[in-house]
């Protein structure tokens, strides 16, 4: 009777963890190639590029904020994305981190190896040099031993080694271009470098702008209160700013017959370090390519515009005297437009203060040109300029807590009719518009203004440096051909003395010309004359 009773499978070791293994090995290798580091560098520049395309938000805001509502869901899409927070999203890290991981593991076998083949001795001369790419054979009368003295002073500056063969050979392998791999590795080390100093530049810089008026007004580098925007790395709060201060006393734009701008100069003085305590200021012509280095900061001259300034006198004879700049909307002439605002003296209550409050609006154009009562501007020179004002009376919105552009006014508030326009007018300098309450405004003429960027990059000088050390690495690895030549020195054998001399060479790279080289060293070894280049 055949027994039913199934027989039981054998028992197999688990496997799992040896392919866990396996994979994490081969992933760590595919990481590691530089087929993958070159595809990685490939894929940040490409992820680069939509910082370069759009607006980004650290950069200007206001502007991403337009772009994002004009291209609608589209828009909003690039945003959900981080579209407009390239440098700092986590797609763009991803790939940063993954190229400095792919490029240290990589460069990590590759400098052991470059170590082992620098302390190894040149490789033995092959047995038969017949088989090598280039290869020269004849007799010389001269001995063993002046051949290979000859030979150790021609190959001078390469790596060799001499070996003795039976039956009274002598040998030299010798070797150059080491450099080669010493470039090759230099370029790599200083990729890797120039990423690891890029990514701390983005930790520890800052840039910041700041609008300082040209009538020897001051600017101090004490903290992000100081700017007008302030763009922080991830490491910086703004409270341990070096400081420095700098004192703007003047502008001065130079143009071309058909107004085009040539130069920008404005003479200012600063003072840092110990010149702070000693109240002691430096002068220093700052200039659009020419910026002022204090302090590790630079100092840029981005911009300039003008600041007309207006005289408020109300009914009961106070005065207020304002000047505040105004941005300029067209760089070919100049034209600019703004608001100035004022509060009304004397005024405790708050509800009457908010009926009270003052904002002269509109153009300015500094070389003026007026038709049918519309002012523009045909140049940016200062050249008897005008102002196109409207005047509102009523409620700015100052005191709702909510901060406001300097250059324009709460356009709520006049939708609500909290703002009313009270007056317009165009106003030459010196000339003046009187309010319906008796309130007198005059224009009182115009001054300049300059945009500084200060920015603060502590890891420059090493950018600088692994850049260099890049450029120097791959001129070594282009131009340096590494070649190995073998010497083979045999007595004669038809006993009258002399020697046969073999000469043997191999190039290392596809590089053309060792083919000249090796003819010319061979022909010098076995003639023993030396030969021109």
């Amino acid at each position: 009777m055949t027994s039913t009773k199934t027989p039981p499978k054998p028992a197999y070791r688990d496997s799992t963890p040896r392919r866990v293994v396996a994979f994490g090995r081969n992933t760590w290798r595919g990481l590691t190639s530089m087929r993958t580091a070159l595809m990685l560098l490939f894929l940040l520049a490409l992820a680069a590029m939509p910082g370069a395309l759009l607006p980004q938000r650290s950069l200007n805001a206001p502007k991403t904020a337009d772009y994002i509502a004009a291209h609608g869901w589209w828009g909003t899409l690039l945003d959900r994305l981080q579209f407009f927070d390239v440098y700092s999203s986590i797609w763009f890290s991803a790939i940063y981190l993954l190229l400095m991981v792919s490029l240290v593991g990589c460069l990590t076998p590759r400098t052991r190896d470059y170590v082992r083949s620098m302390r190894a001795k040149p490789v033995l001369t092959p047995r038969n040099l017949s088989r090598m790419p280039h290869f020269l054979q004849a007799p010389r009368t001269a001995s063993v031993d002046e051949v290979i003295e000859a030979a150790r002073a021609r190959l001078k500056g390469w790596r060799i080694a001499e070996r003795e063969e039976d039956g009274g050979a002598r040998t030299i392998s010798a070797e150059r271009g080491y450099l080669r791999e010493t470039g090759n590795l230099l370029f790599h080390f200083g990729m890797l470098g120039l990423i690891v100093a890029f990514a701390l530049g983005k930790m520890y810089s800052y840039e910041g702008q700041v609008i300082v008026q040209a009538n020897g007004s001051e600017f101090c580098n004490g903290g992000i209160y100081a700017y007008d925007s302030f763009n922080p790395g991830l490491r910086v709060d703004g409270t341990e700013l070096e400081p420095f201060c700098v004192k703007v006393n003047d502008f001065s734009a130079q143009y071309t017959p058909e107004n085009q701008p040539v130069a920008y100069l404005a003479p200012i003085e600063y003072q840092s370090g110990a010149d702070l305590q000693n109240n002691v200021w430096k002068p220093y012509l700052l200039e659009v390519n020419s910026p002022l280095r204090t302090a590790g900061d630079r100092v840029y001259l981005l911009g300039n515009g003008y600041s007309p300034t207006f005289t408020v006198t109300y009914p009961n004879g106070e005065e207020r005297t304002q000047t505040i700049q105004w941005a300029t909307t067209d760089p070919a002439t100049h034209l600019a437009e703004g608001a100035t605002k004022f509060d009304p003296p004397g005024v405790t209550d708050a509800v009457e203060r908010r009926t009270k409050q003052l904002a002269i609006t509109g153009l300015l154009a500094p070389t003026p040109l007026v038709q049918g009562g519309v002012l523009t501007s045909v140049a940016p020179q200062l050249d008897n300029p005008m102002v196109a004002v409207d005047v509102l009376r009523g409620d700015l919105g100052l005191d709702a807590g909510r901060s406001q552009s300097i250059f324009s006014v709460d356009q709520s508030m006049v939708d609500d009719g909290r703002l009313k326009r009270v007056a317009r007018q165009n106003l030459a300098v010196d000339e003046s518009i009187t309010l319906d309450d008796g309130t007198k405004i005059r224009f009182d003429g115009v001054g300049k203004w300059v945009s500084l960027q200060v920015s603060h990059d502590p890891t420059q000088v090493y950018v600088l440096g692994f850049a260099i050390v890049m450029f120097v690495g791959l001129g070594a690895s282009l131009l340096i051909k590494r070649r190995r030549m073998w010497i083979r020195v045999s007595p004669a054998d038809s006993g009258e003395g002399g020697t046969v001399v073999q000469v043997g060479g191999l190039a290392r790279t596809d590089q053309a010309g060792y083919g000249e080289e090796f003819n010319r060293i061979a022909d010098e070894l076995i003639s023993g004359e030396k030969r021109k280049k």
